[in-house]
C-alpha cells in the first residue's frame, strides 16, 4: 500500500527514532511504501538531518520535514498544522495514497480531514489519552479560557477521531477497555501495540566487558559499586523527587551505591534536588547520551527507578524505557496505576512494584530488589521478547494494514 505517514514528533528527536522510524523500516518488507512528515526542531534538524537521510537510503520512505515552532502557544501549532496539512493534499494529489497513518491527535486532525473530503483510510494511532494529559500534566490550564476552549475541542475531536478511523492503535489495554466502554464506542476496531524496543540493539551480550569498564573509570564508578540507574526525559509526568527519595532509603541498604541518570535534560535540576535531601554529589551521577551508546549506560545498572504520576490520562501510557530496560535484563522498580505496567512486570517478573510513596513501601521493595539481583535475570529479556520485541510490533502492525488493504480490494 501507499501509506502517508504523518507526525508532529520530530524524526531527529529520539522518539522518532525509536518510535516512528524502526517501524516504518520494518514494515516495507511487506512492500508498502512510505511518504513521511513530521515537525522537526530547527537546531535538531540540523544536527541529525544527515543521519535519517543515511539510515533511510535504502527503503521506499520519502521524507518530508517540516520546522517545529513552539511559540506563541496555540498559534504556532495552528501555524504547523496548516503546513502539514498543505503538504499533505499537495502529496495526496501526487500520489493518491491508500492510506493516512496518523500519530497522535495533531496529525490526525489531517488525516480526518484527508479520510472526509478524499476517503483515504485512516488510522489513529492515538499514542495515549493526549488532551488529558496536556491537562493532568499542567500544560493546559483549563481555568485559561483559551485553554479550555483548546480542551473541549479535542475531547470532541477525539470522538470523532475514534468514530471515523478504520482502525485505532492504542499503547495500552488499559487505554482500549477504558475507551471500549465510552457510549457509543463499544464497537470500535482497536489494535493495542506498546512502546517496542529494538532488542538487537537493546541487546546485552552485544556489549564488550572491556568497554563496560572503560565507562566505569570515566564516570569514576568503582568495579563493586551497585548502580541504580535512570533513562529519559524527566519532564512533567517523572517524579525526580519520589526517586530520589527512595535512593537515599537505597544508601541505607548500599551505602556505596550511586544513582546515575542517562537523560538530556539540565543536570543541575537533579543534583539540586538531590543536595536539598542531603544526598552527596558524588552519589549522583547524571550523562546525555546518543542512542547508539544507549545500551552500552544500561550495562551498568543494576537496577532500574522509573515512578510516573499514576494519574487518569496515564491509563494509555506505554514507557518506551520499559521494553528498552528489559531486553537489556535490567530489573525495574516502579509504580502501580500507569498503563500496563503492572499487568507486565507481574507477568513477566520482570521487577518490584511499588503501590504508595513511603519509607515502608520503600524498604519493602528495596529488600525485594536484593533478593532479586542475587538470582539469575535472563528471563526479564525472556518476557521483553515476547511482549517489546520490535519484530512483533511491526507485525501487529502488518495485521492492521492487512485487514486495511483487503477492505481496500473489496470497495
Amino acid at each position: 500500500m501507499k501509506v502517508l505517514y504523518l507526525s508532529y514528533d520530530g524524526m531527529t528527536d529520539p522518539l522518532g527514532q525509536s518510535q516512528v522510524l524502526p517501524y516504518l523500516i520494518g514494515l516495507t518488507q511487506y512492500q508498502h511504501t512510505f511518504h513521511l512528515i513530521s515537525c522537526d526542531k530547527p537546531q535538531r534538524y540540523t544536527q541529525r538531518k544527515d543521519f535519517i537521510l543515511h539510515w533511510l537510503r535504502n527503503y521506499p520512505i520519502t521524507w518530508h520535514s517540516i520546522p517545529y515552532t513552539k511559540k506563541p502557544p496555540i498559534l504556532s501549532t495552528l501555524k504547523d498544522l496548516r503546513k502539514m496539512k498543505q503538504l499533505s493534499i499537495q502529496l495526496h494529489q501526487n500520489h493518491h495514497f491508500d492510506v493516512v497513518h496518523c500519530r497522535s491527535y495533531i496529525s490526525a486532525l489531517v488525516g480526518l480531514y484527508l479520510k472526509k473530503k478524499h476517503g483515504v483510510k485512516f488510522i489513529f494511532d492515538m499514542r495515549g489519552l493526549w488532551a488529558d494529559e496536556r491537562v493532568e500534566g499542567g500544560l493546559w490550564n483549563l481555568s485559561n479560557p483559551a485553554y479550555r476552549i483548546v480542551y473541549n475541542y479535542f475531547k470532541r475531536k477525539e470522538r470523532q477521531f475514534l468514530q471515523y478511523a478504520d482502525y485505532t492503535i492504542s499503547l495500552t489495554e488499559n487505554a482500549k477497555q477504558e475507551i471500549l466502554s465510552w457510549r457509543g464506542m463499544n464497537n470500535i476496531l482497536i489494535q493495542v501495540i506498546p512502546c517496542c524496543a529494538d532488542l538487537n540493539h537493546f541487546n546485552p551480550e552485544n556489549i564488550h566487558e572491556k568497554d563496560k569498564l572503560l565507562l566505569k573509570r570515566r564516570l569514576s564508578i568503582k568495579e563493586k559499586q551497585k548502580v541504580i540507574g535512570y533513562l529519559g526525559s524527566l519532564g512533567t509526568w517523572y517524579m525526580l523527587d519520589e526517586m530520589l527519595d527512595w535512593f537515599k532509603v537505597f544508601l541505607e541498604y548500599q551505602p556505596d551505591a550511586v544513582f546515575l541518570f542517562i537523560t538530556p535534560d539540565n543536570p543541575d535540576l537533579v543534583y539540586q534536588k538531590a543536595s536539598a535531601i542531603e544526598i552527596a554529589q558524588d552519589k549522583i551521577i547524571v550523562q546525555e547520551s546518543k542512542r547508539e551508546q544507549v545500551p552500552l549506560y544500561l550495562s551498568l545498572f543494576d537496577a532500574s527507578l522509573f515512578f510516573i504520576k499514576p494519574t487518569y490520562s496515564k491509563k494509555g501510557t506505554s514507557p518506551t524505557k520499559q521494553g528498552e530496560l528489559m531486553g537489556m535484563n535490567i530489573p525495574i522498580i516502579c509504580n502501580t496505576g500507569v498503563g500496563d505496567v503492572d499487568s507486565i512486570v507481574k507477568k513477566t517478573h520482570s521487577g518490584i512494584l511499588i503501590e504508595h510513596f513511603s519509607r515502608e513501601e520503600y524498604q519493602k521493595s528495596i529488600e525485594a530488589l536484593l533478593d532479586m539481583l542475587n538470582k539469575s535475570r535472563s528471563h526479564i529479556r525472556a518476557g521483553a521478547m515476547s511482549i517489546y520485541s520490535l519484530e512483533r510490533g511491526v507485525q501487529l502492525y502488518q495485521e492492521v494494514y492487512q485487514k486495511i488493504s483487503q477492505e481496500i480490494k473489496g470497495d
